[in-house]
């Protein structure tokens, strides 16, 4: 029998530490400054990227998916969304049975005001794991999936 690489092992010990900083890092941020967690936020912006078009709008298994939560996560978080005003359901057009939740005016501008919060907060906690020795090849890579600037 072969031993596993432990390797293997630590490299996720720290994507998962590194996760956990971030998480927690942007958490205290939203929370103190919106009043958002770091799952309402995701939520919001996932749904704030929906359209009218065909295959536009989430199902809630495909919120929940995105999100990273079980369905019944998810729809707990969306209910109190929705409570707070912040989403709104209505019922499919095509398919009567599907139920499809949209982010409101009132949603739009708690994400618009929360984005630079989470953007920046990202960057803090990034810019302190960077220091230690290995988080940073991790740290490296996030960067390296921020998207090019848009051409001109």
């Amino acid at each position: 029998m072969t031993r596993p690489d432990p390797g293997l092992a630590q490299g996720w010990c720290a994507l998962s530490e590194l996760h956990g900083r971030i998480e927690a890092h942007i958490e205290r941020a939203l929370q103190s400054t919106h009043g958002l967690s770091v799952r309402e936020f995701s939520v919001l912006n996932v749904l704030s990227g929906q359209h009218s078009g065909t295959g536009g709008h989430f199902r809630m298994n495909q919120l929940a998916d995105a999100v990273v939560l079980s369905q019944s996560a998810t729809t707990r978080l969306v209910n109190r969304l929705e409570d707070r005003g912040l989403l709104s359901r209505y019922l499919c057009p095509d398919d009567r049975r599907g139920i499809y939740t949209e982010v409101t005016p009132a949603g739009r501008a708690l994400l618009e005001a929360a984005r630079p919060t989470n953007d920046a907060a990202l960057d803090e906690a990034l810019t302190d794991a960077e220091k230690r020795t290995e988080l940073q090849p991790l740290v490296a890579a996030v960067r390296a999936l921020e998207p090019a600037p848009a051409a001109t």
